[in-house]
């Protein structure tokens, strides 16, 4: 079996999906091999540049140093300069962009192609009919031939997450289905979850797709291939491979899920809690086990853990059990962050950075959203976090159907009145999930036109809707002293992936 992980996403750490498979079928003995087409077919497409004399000023420096800004990014050094790292981050990009092929672009974490959508199944199907128009082929048809021939496989899985692997996913499905005939081709990830708890869509692509499998995948791919499970713990995540592939960050993140699903599930605004995905946790002592061990083959500078929320018990066992290796995740507002000591301990485990969904700062919003927090809380784990030296990455979520205007003022000043204790800010403006159960507010129309569309438009109840939202950040949020100082060392494209070697790297700068 072949699993695959497909362009184009964030090329900063291995696949988390297809290394727990693989973990999986070594536990089971079945012969498999993990393709991250994602980092190879963006390498491949880096290093088939035109001379650097062609372009404006800017594509030829950044085509003449492609190979000292992928090196670059790389290496400790450059996250200890953050103007030096934007030019490269936007060099390498700009390469990208100068390669795409007319009628598509190509970026390092997104993909485009002229007249299809990803979230239209009729353009899909067109990637899928036509996979010799996706500018990932020469590299993809060559290298799946070489496997193919070398490894006869019986079935190809494929891990499709973000909607900028869509075109790419199917486009490599095409060409499996005209070339492999007798191969089953099995699709999975996030993006399928989403698309089967929306509807049915399993007949849009009848005869191209053999199964496509919702939710974490180990048992159904077992069952697939006719295996029972075997009774004990959950496999390891095994990144094989992939673990040697030159990623761009400055050494190997290990990504590692502990759970799935969230252990709140309460939130009304939360997709997750729309799709009715129900939550797992692997036991902690397990989680310490693992990371330990994955960590002596892998050889991390960074873990970074998926949760969708870290759980108490997790941070409590990770505190007492410190892994040896820096790492970061999300976690809720809680008891236990409100405690200064347990903050402290947490970044003696090597906690260097928590993301805190804390969305608005008008606490009536956040008890009519069913966040489960307060701001009062919120505020006392914003200073103890900075009073315990663990980076801040805080959410910010406007547009939802109970805020106003002055809901959101108020979120303005949380923000400023914290501006000292937050290290980075990710504004988003809400996009309801068309499966959504919430009462506050309902669908009126898909936001994207397309049959697959995830979210939808409605109606505001009280006229806050997108563009006075937008205006609002714009002339009123974001040119506040205060948040713009904050918004000044946002990180582009990797965003929270690579904050965390910002924050070692001052630490080693303190050091010297």
């Amino acid at each position: 079996m072949i699993l695959i992980h497909p362009p184009v996403a964030k090329p900063s750490e291995p696949p988390a999906g297809i290394a727990r498979l693989s973990g999986m079928l070594s536990m089971h003995r079945v012969d498999h091999c993990l393709l991250d087409a994602n980092i190879e077919g963006l390498h491949y497409l880096l290093r088939m540049h035109p001379p650097p004399e062609k372009g404006d000023r800017w594509t030829r420096r950044a085509l003449k140093n492609i190979e000292r800004n992928i090196a670059s990014l790389q290496a400790p050094d450059l996250y200890r300069h953050p103007d030096r790292y934007r030019r490269a981050v936007k060099d390498v990009a700009r390469v990208l962009a100068e390669l795409s092929p007319s009628g598509t672009m190509i970026g390092l974490s997104d993909y485009e192609q002229d007249g299809l959508s990803p979230v239209k199944s009729s353009d899909l199907l067109s990637a899928a009919e036509y996979p010799e128009m996706n500018p990932f082929y020469p590299y993809f048809s060559s290298k799946l031939r070489e496997l193919f021939m070398g490894k006869k496989p019986a079935h190809v899985g494929i891990s499709l997450n973000y909607l900028s692997q869509a075109l790419c996913t199917f486009a490599i499905t095409g060409f499996i289905r005209r070339e492999f005939t007798g191969v089953k081709i099995v699709l999975g990830g996030g993006l399928i979850t989403s698309w089967m708890k929306n509807g049915d869509v399993g007949h849009l692509f009848a005869g191209l797709i053999d199964h496509l499998v919702a939710g974490p995948g180990e048992d159904q791919l077992l069952s697939l291939l006719g295996l029972e499970k075997q009774r004990g713990p959950a496999p390891r995540p095994d990144y094989g491979e992939v673990s040697k592939h030159r990623y761009l960050s400055p050494g190997f993140i290990l990504p590692y899920a502990a759970s799935a699903g969230c252990y709140w599930n309460r939130c009304d605004f939360c997709p997750e809690n729309a799709e009715g995905n129900p939550y797992s946790a692997v036991p902690v002592r397990q989680v310490v086990a693992d990371l330990t061990d994955l960590s002596e083959k892998t050889r991390p500078s960074l873990v970074h853990l998926l949760d969708n929320a870290v759980s108490p018990a997790l941070l409590t066992i990770l505190c007492a059990e410190n892994v040896g290796v820096p790492w970061y995740g999300f976690a809720r507002i809680s008891p236990l962050l409100s405690d200064l000591d347990f903050c402290r301990d947490l970044k003696k485990a090597g906690c260097v950075m928590l993301k805190l969904g804390i969305e608005s700062g008008d606490q009536d919003v956040l008890d009519r959203l069913g966040k489960g927090i307060e701001v009062r809380q919120a505020s006392t784990v914003l200073k103890n976090l900075k009073k315990a030296g663990i980076t801040a990455y805080v959410y910010l979520l406007f547009g939802t159907p109970p805020e106003t205007v002055a809901s959101a003022r108020k979120t303005l000043d949380f923000t400023i009145r914290h501006s000292d204790c937050i290290d980075f800010l990710n504004l988003a403006i809400f996009n309801m999930p068309v499966c959504s159960k919430g009462t506050l507010a309902r669908a009126a129309k898909r936001f994207y036109e397309g049959d697959l569309s995830l979210y939808a438009d409605f109606d505001h109840p009280y006229g806050w809707d997108r563009k006075n939202v937008r205006l609002f950040l714009d002339r009123e949020f974001k040119r506040h002293p205060a948040v713009s100082a904050v918004l000044r060392h946002e990180i582009p494209v990797f965003t929270s992936n690579h904050a965390p070697f910002f924050v070692m790297g001052r630490k080693e700068q303190r050091a010297r």
